[in-house]
């Protein structure tokens, strides 16, 4: 099929069900003209390009005055010509002009999707009908150029945009903002979703109308952090889960980001993402050039439901690392939250044996391994084993662990430094500050100079010798701190704004290396839990540890919220001990699991503490989990009770294969009530004439019963006193299979 069609000077970008126009405006420069659902190809489309004249707005020229910049819908917006709207770039000239005029040059149209060089992408390995259209644009007076770049993804309905900046001119200019994507809608008629919170609270659903005015969300902590995340989505008022129009939107970047929507006077709506401008600056001399991340664009009018799916398929088929995208993950234990830094190799073996009988399938030995770690104010940057508690070495406890037939996984934070360190006292150049101010300290600890090749050089050949040493088979990456006093003495003063977008280019860099001489090694990406929880990161480590709160009602939200903008094989998400280590919280170890299942499993305690009770139920969801483990991490998800509306006291959601004949629903009641009103879940994604048999029915129902009438959920639970059991943080799990033939 041919996603990208061109007439002349219109560009038709077709997936299977949306379709995106832009055309060559009368200036020369480009227009949005539609994004939607999908429209016949023509040679022209006279209505779409109709536009009329609006008083008190500046003209093009004196001789175009019906033709308003301001007035119309761009596709790579600029500022300072008659469009007073936030731009998508604006560069400044060596005489302090910061006016550009990128006027259309020509294009080209490529098969498939090739990955950028030094940022994480997308791509097409499987020859799955993706196209790139790339069109160049010129400013004439600083011969500056810009190519925009299209990728279609016709059978995921998406649409992949970036922008590279080739400065063609004799002369050096500064980018003092270079987005990655700006889309012009029409109207204002949405809702903005935006998925918010801090530490412990990651990705909480808010939903808002949009109202006149700049509304945005974005970071400027050097990643995309706890509070922000870059995944949004535009949706009519009405659009729910399973009806009505949405737009996907999120960034494939793991630093300072921005996601703006500003609805101007005329009621239109403009979508800005990339890099976030604050705190940044790019010197581009002559014959240089500049790489923006690529933005991920989604249409559906199928609800919120069909934009995370579709969105998500393209994730795990064109971004994740192709070795581990259909790969199961397996079930880990991380003694962390079991012993914290109080560990011996007698205790790791103890909890590595147990934990084996019960099924586990990966050790992860965290943080304390190396250095004089025995808190966390000291040996970050030591990547040395702790011989006080592991005296025979890495490879030795690593030897033990595979000897038990699993797998053996190691934390590292390559970012950071501590000033009590053997690398501090080498390299105290290394540490980001500002020269003459103090470096500020979080969690008593800095941050190294990803920006500095050497740091790079350093990290690689240190985290590589340990992996090949100890023949690891997981490495959790984290980051527990944010970016302040940022400076690097490897730029000279001018070029300093370029610090934070160099830092990210280092920590991409040491993934790629790694991944390339170690493909066999499963990355799971962490920032103090989800702070770093982006597509960014998703592309070298194709699971993220979801949130440092492993509560399960927390997680309940975390998840749920988390699940708007990324597939469920991408959370880590474990089961742990109670009273949970955030919350305080004591709830069932069958909540606790029902929740970690819709994800990557993994346990999060000291089995050896736990009672034979506990065992005997740890071993029997581990044996469930690894039974369903295709369904959970790789099936078709869908949310159906909200715990984010009405009174926030029920969540509940539905994965499903792909062949739509297996399927495993959860409900989660958070609080129990007193005499409470009757309830029905309404299941997703079966086929209507298909019987199917639950668990816990002894009758087989069809598909369009349990999903139209849904079943009954019974919610009092009576003791032989007659009296209401608490079912405070509960959860019903329901396995629903295909039957057929006569029972």
């Amino acid at each position: 099929m041919m996603a990208i069609l061109v007439q002349t000077d219109l560009f038709h970008l077709q997936t299977d069900h949306s379709s995106y126009l832009f055309h060559v405006m009368a200036n020369g420069e480009l227009g949005q003209l539609y994004y939607g659902a999908k429209l016949h190809a023509q040679a022209a489309y006279p209505e779409l390009t109709q536009s009329e004249p609006h008083g008190a707005t500046p003209a093009w020229k004196l001789d175009t005055p019906n033709f308003q910049p301001g007035s119309e819908k761009q596709e790579y917006g600029s500022f300072g010509k008659g469009d007073f709207r936030d731009p998508a770039y604006q560069v400044l000239a060596p005489d302090g002009s910061r006016i550009s005029e990128l006027v259309y040059r020509d294009y080209r149209i490529i098969a498939g999707k090739q990955r950028l060089t030094d940022l994480p992408s997308t791509f097409d390995d499987t020859h799955d009908d993706a196209e790139t259209l790339v069109v160049t644009l010129q400013d004439a007076v600083s011969q500056l150029v810009v190519e925009l770049a299209y990728t279609v993804f016709p059978h995921q309905d998406v649409i992949v945009r970036s922008s590279r900046f080739v400065n063609q001119g004799d002369q050096p200019v500064v980018l003092n903002r270079a987005l990655s994507a700006d889309l012009d809608l029409p109207d204002a008629d949405y809702d903005l979703l935006q998925f918010s919170g801090s530490w412990a609270r990651e990705r909480h659903l808010v939903r808002t109308p949009l109202r006149s005015g700049i509304q945005s969300v974005g970071s400027l902590r050097g990643a995309s952090s706890h509070q922000q995340n870059p995944g949004i989505i535009l949706a009519r008022p009405q659009t729910n889960e399973d009806q009505g129009t949405a737009y996907g939107f999120n960034l494939v970047y793991s630093g300072n980001f921005l996601d703006q929507v500003e609805v101007d006077h005329l009621r239109t709506t403009r979508v800005l993402l990339g890099i976030n401008p604050t705190e940044f600056g790019w010197y581009l001399a002559p014959d240089q050039d500049f790489q923006t991340p690529e933005a991920i664009l989604s249409y559906t009018d199928g609800g919120l439901n069909q934009l995370s799916q579709q969105m998500g398929q393209c994730y795990q088929q064109h971004l994740v690392n192709p070795r581990f995208a259909q790969q199961p993950r397996p079930v880990l234990i991380n003694n962390w939250e079991g012993t914290y830094f109080d560990f011996d190799e007698t205790k790791l073996l103890a909890i590595a044996q147990q934990a084996h009988d019960l099924g586990v399938e990966l050790f992860v030995l965290d943080d304390g391994w190396f250095g004089k770690r025995n808190d966390d104010t000291t040996s970050l940057g030591d990547w040395d084993v702790n011989l006080a508690k592991l005296p025979q070495g890495l490879d030795h406890l690593s030897q033990q662990v595979h000897g038990l037939g699993m797998q053996f996984g190691l934390w590292f934070e390559p970012e950071m430094i501590s000033l009590a360190s053997h690398l501090y006292d080498q390299h105290p150049d290394w540490l980001v500050r500002t020269p003459g101010r103090q470096a500020t300290p979080s969690r008593n600890q800095f941050v190294l100079d990803m920006a500095n090749p050497a740091v790079v050089d350093f990290l690689f050949t240190k985290i590589d010798g340990i992996i090949k040493a100890a023949q690891l088979d997981y490495i959790k990456w984290d980051m527990n701190r944010n970016i302040t006093e940022a400076f690097t003495p490897t730029l000279p003063a001018n070029r300093q704004l370029e610090f934070m977008h160099r830092y990210m280019l280092g920590v991409y860099q040491l993934y790629a290396r790694l991944t390339q001489a170690h493909p066999q090694v499963l990355f799971e990406s962490c920032a103090s839990g989800g702070g770093r929880f982006d597509l960014g990161m998703m592309a070298y480590a194709p699971q993220a540890w979801t949130s440092d709160d492993t509560d399960a009602i927390e997680r309940l939200r975390i998840q749920y919220g988390t699940s708007y903008a990324y597939p469920q094989a991408m959370m880590g998400a474990h089961v742990s001990a109670v009273p949970n280590d955030q919350t305080g919280r004591i709830t069932p170890l069958s909540t606790r699991a029902a929740v970690a299942y819709f994800g990557d499993l993994g346990y999060e305690l000291d089995v050896t503490q736990c009672s034979a009770e506990e065992k005997a139920q740890i071993k029997e969801q581990i044996t469930f989990y690894q039974q369903h483990r295709e369904l959970f991490q790789q099936g078709t998800f869908y949310r159906i009770d909200n715990p984010f509306t009405g009174d926030r006291n029920v969540g509940s959601w539905i994965v499903v294969s792909a062949d739509q004949r297996h399927a495993v629903a959860a409900r989660y009641q958070i609080l129990n009530e007193p005499n409470p009103a009757y309830s029905r879940l309404k299941l997703r994604g079966l086929l209507a004439d298909q019987r199917y048999l639950v668990s816990g029915r002894e009758q087989p129902l069809y598909g369009d019963e349990l999903m139209h009438a849904g079943l009954f959920i019974p919610q009092q639970l009576q003791s032989t006193m007659g009296v209401e059991q608490s079912a405070d943080f509960s959860a019903q799990l329901l396995v629903i299979d295909a039957v057929d033939g006569q029972l």
